[in-house]
């Protein structure tokens, strides 16, 4: 039987906060990233204040953009305990 090891939560961050945090650390504006994954900025900025709900395809769409796995913007906050 496979043996999973649990995630803990370290910080309190929104996927919409981790999208902004990501964006901003990369240097690119609303716009910028809008015209990278071709998703509108008004939807953008909606996602980064948990306006609109990001969903599993926006996050594959913005993850690939932004150079990240997607698990990055969806569980944001999480790290994995090493396997002992």
């Amino acid at each position: 039987m496979r043996k999973f090891i649990p995630a803990k939560k370290r910080v309190d961050v929104t996927p919409g906060e981790s999208v902004r945090i990501i964006r901003e650390l990369q240097g690119l504006t609303q716009t910028q990233l809008s015209e990278e994954c071709g998703i509108p900025q008004t939807t953008i900025s909606g996602i980064e204040t948990g306006r609109v709900n990001l969903g599993v395809e926006r996050a594959k769409t913005l993850a690939t953009a932004l150079h990240v796995h997607p698990a990055v913007l969806v569980f944001p906050g999480w790290q994995l305990e090493s396997a002992a």
